[in-house]
Order: C-alpha cells, then structure tokens, then sequence
C-alpha cells in the first residue's frame, strides 16, 4: 500500500513539473498544445491515482479491523491462558501445603522413632553387658568342670579331643563303607564289563614275540685262534678295539667264543658288527679296525632307519620327521627291565589303536602318540632330565602335534593328565608292560617290594594278626583277629591298605587286598 501512494505522489510530482515548464513564456503553440495534453493526463493520473489511495486506503482500514479482531481474540485466549495457569498455581500451592504439613507430621513420627531406638539401645547395652558376665561366669563354671572331667576321666582335653575325633573317625568310616561299596559294585558292574571288553579285544588281537637282550653281546669265532688274532701283539689290536669303538671285549675260557660289553646297545651293536667284520676278513690292526668301525657305524645308522620306518608301516603311520624315525629305530637296541623297547612300543600302538577303535575315537593319533611315549630313552644317557619329558620335548621340537607331546609328558603322571589320548597312552603302556614274561626286575628291588608290602599291612591297624605277600607281590592276604575286628571294620582295614599302597609303591598292574576274618570252634570229642 505504501509503494502505491508513493507511486501516484511521484506521478502527480512529474506532472506537475511538466505543467510549470510548459508554461513558460515564449512557448510556441504546439507545445502549448503539448502542455494542455500533459495537463489533461495528469488530471486523469491524479484522479487514478486518487481512486487508487482511496482502494488502498480502504483495504487497510480492512486489514486493520481484521488485525483488531485476532489481536483481541488472542487477547482473550492470553487471559484464558492466565486464568488456567493461575488456577493450578493455586492446585500446586495448596498440594505442596499438604505435602508440608505431611512432611512436619511424618518428621515428628520419626523423633519418636529415633528416641524409642535410642532407649532400645541402651537396654541392649545392657542386657550384653549382663550376658557377657553370664558368659564369663559360664567359662569359669567350664573350665571347672572340665577340670573335673579331666581328674576323672585321667585326659587332658586335647586327648580327649583326639580320641573322640577318632572314634567319630571310625564309625564315620563304618557307616560309609556299606555306601561306598554299594555305589562302587554299580559303577564296577558297567566299567570292568567294557574295560573288560575293549583290553581283552586289544590282547588278543595284538601278538609278537619279546625277547630279553642284556648288556653283554655274544660272537662266536671259527677257531680259538682267532682270539689270539684279535688280542694282538701285546694286546695292541684290542686295545685299540676297544678305543675306537668304547665297547669292553672280554676274551676267556669261552671256547670259539668272545664277549662283547656296553651299557650303549647302539654302540655295543657297532661294536659287535665290527668284529665280526674283522673276524671275516681276516685282517686284524689298528687301522683295520678303524675303517671297518665307521663302516659298521655307517651301517647301524641305516639299520636304525629302517627299522623306525618298518615300525611306522606295521604300526600304519604314513609320515613323521627323519630325525625322529632314527630315534625310534635306535630303540631296537634298547631294553627296559628285559623287554625291548621298540617292540614294546608298537605292541602299545597297536594295543592304544584297538581301544581308541572301539572308543571311536582318533586311532592314528592314538597310535602316534603311544608309538612315541618312550622316545626319550633313546637320548636319555646324553640329556638330563626325565625321559617323559624329554620325548616331548624331542617331539615339539620335530613338529608334533601338541595332543602328541602332552601324552608323551604325561604318560608317567609327571603332568597332569587332560586328554583322552594321554590315558590310552598310559593304559596301552601298563597292558604291554604289566604282560606276564614282558619284563623282569631285579631281585633286590623284588624282595624290597615284598617286604614293604608287609610292612605296610601290619602297621598302624589294631587286630592285624599275619600279613602274606602272595603271587609275586601281586596280591597281599592279611589275617585279622575275629574277636577285635568285626565284617565292617575289616572293609575298612583294606581300603586303608590299598590306598597306603598307592601312595607309597610303584609297581606295574595292581595289587589285591585280602582281608581274612575267620571264626573257629574247635572241641575234642573223649
């Protein structure tokens, strides 16, 4: 609207304008003419121009009652709003009284609360005060009567204390004995019938021969003359034999005979294959002997390969590292308590691959890891150390997976045992092992053995009266007085025994526990 007015304003000015210079004197009458026409125009555009206000003028007082009209009802809506908000001023005002008075209510509820706590507290304080000197005059009164008791009875009360934990001891053991024994003839009922199975099957499907080798080697001559060939000019060739190879030849009455002695198979092996080299050639000196023993060395070698690569075909591995085979093959000249330790090994493999097969069970896994539990006793003279632990190292170091080393380390229980693999190792090892003729022990460590077995049976348990070690130490039979020892306590007596073997004795397979309790009567008839 402004625009327009200023427009029309801007227009009669111009015309105006026009009129005034048109009207100068000395105009000719053509521009008087002009003049009178301009004049005319400017008339119609002020009278426009004045129409046009008088609209403009007209839609703003129009606009201007319409603003009037929503100023006042948004005026009214502002007091509506003002009424409303002032009315829940008043709500909140006269609620947030309420909670006023409430909250005084409720604080003076809770001074009395606090002032009857305070006087239970005291009263507290006092009725511990009394019953703490209840509780001294109580000791006093305690430890007078245990006094007393002690007079009596002739005990102190740590002996006292000692002999009913044993009694309880006991009688805790008797009543658990008829429990333990039920649970275990349930669980022995279903796991020596599938144990049962599954060792059984792998025995007899595992058979081949063992033989017992010794330190000493045996080499038969042609002739006793050849002794004299082999001793030398003032023993010089022996000497030397002896030198080169480490192997002690011990030349006696033995006729056509020589013997060979080492505690290294290996190197005995050499020894042994040296001479009878030599012995066949004929030439016997020091420089013969040490062609012939690295050639003989030479040989060994191979001969150690092959028989690790023949225990990888019977046992049906497909590969392992060379250094490995070697070791394994080293293995056919070594013996553990008479039994030879390669054959021990695949009789194992076979014997871990049957029990994995009817486990369902990995049976080449089983079989690798049981074929190299013993690896270390082929290194076992030139590192310390274990020879568990050192065929898993010996392992790891050439590849093996570690399922492999862990049963190879644990096979003995020198580590804790976390796979199903390491028991079948250890059950394998203890069947080929524990086999009647299998191996051999010393005398001496056989009659120790028997004689702690013994020992064991007839210390600390009352009413023991004859202890019998029977079977070779595979069984111990102990005869009971009938009178001091009842059924149950007698139950007792030999798991007490069993578990103190255990503990004590190394010993392959397992030892029975006897306990005989007999009752006689005897009368003579006159």
């Amino acid at each position: 609207m402004e625009s327009v007015l200023l427009g029309a304003a801007l227009l009669v000015t111009l015309a105006a304008l026009v009129i005034v210079v048109l009207r100068r004197p000395g105009m000719p009458g053509r521009a008087a003419a002009e003049m009178a026409r301009a004049q005319t125009e400017a008339d119609e555009v002020r009278s426009k121009a004045k129409l046009d206000a008088q609209e403009v003028l007209r839609k703003a007082e129009e606009q201007a009652r319409q603003i009037v009209v929503t100023a006042r009802g948004e005026r009214e809506e502002l007091e509506e709003e003002a009424r409303s908000f002032r009315e829940d001023l008043r709500v909140l005002r006269e609620d947030l009284e309420r909670r006023e008075a409430r909250l005084a209510e409720r604080e003076q509820r809770l001074d009395g609360e606090v002032r009857r706590l305070e006087e239970w507290s005291g009263r507290l304080t006092e009725t511990k005060r009394a019953l703490q000197a209840r509780k001294e005059e109580l000791g006093k009164v305690e430890d007078e009567r245990r006094q007393i008791l002690e007079q009596a009875a002739g005990l102190t009360a740590e002996q006292a204390k000692a002999e009913l934990v044993s009694v309880i001891e006991n009688q805790a053991k008797r009543e658990a004995i008829p429990i333990t024994r039920e649970i275990e003839n349930s669980a022995r009922a279903e796991g020596d019938k599938r144990a049962r199975k599954i060792v059984t099957l792998a025995i007899q499907r595992v058979a081949s021969e063992q033989t017992a080798e010794s330190v000493v080697s045996v080499l038969h001559l042609p002739s006793d003359e050849m002794k004299g060939r082999i001793i030398g000019r003032e023993g010089r060739n022996i000497r030397a034999f002896e030198t080169t190879t480490g192997v002690n030849l011990i030349i006696d009455d033995t006729p056509e005979a020589v013997l060979l002695s080492c505690f290294d198979p290996v190197r005995r092996e050499v020894g042994r294959l040296t001479l009878e080299k030599l012995v066949l050639d004929g030439r016997i000196h020091p420089q013969r002997i040490e062609e012939i023993y690295e050639r003989s060395k030479s040989d060994v070698e191979q001969l150690c390969v092959r028989a690790g690569e023949d225990a990888l075909v019977e046992v049906g591995i497909a590969d392992m590292h060379p250094e490995l085979i070697a070791l394994l093959g080293q293995l056919r000249y070594r013996t553990s308590y008479g039994q030879n330790v390669l054959k021990h090994l695949i009789e194992s493999a076979h014997i871990a691959g049957i029990m994995a097969s009817e486990l369902r069970l990995p049976v080449e896994t089983a079989k690798r890891c049981t074929l190299l539990h013993d690896i270390g006793k082929a290194l076992t003279h030139e590192v310390e150390g274990s020879h568990a632990l050192i065929g898993a190292e010996i392992a790891r170091r050439y590849g093996e997976e570690e399922d492999v080393v862990h049963a190879i380390e644990a096979h003995h229980n020198e580590v804790e045992v976390r796979t199903v693999e390491a028991v079948l190792t250890q059950a394998a090892d203890a069947i080929s092992g524990s086999r009647p003729g299998a191996r051999r022990e010393s005398l001496e460590a056989y009659v120790k053995r028997l004689e702690r077995l013994e020992e064991i049976a007839r210390e600390k348990h009352e009413g023991v009266e004859k202890v019998f070690a029977m079977q070779a130490g595979r069984e111990i039979r102990v005869m009971v007085k009938p009178d001091s020892v009842d059924d149950i306590q007698a139950q007792v007596i030999a798991r007490d025994i069993a578990k103190q073997v255990e503990d004590e004795l190394t010993y392959p397979g397992q030892i029975r526990v006897t306990v005989v309790r007999e009752s006689r009567a005897i009368e003579f008839a006159r």
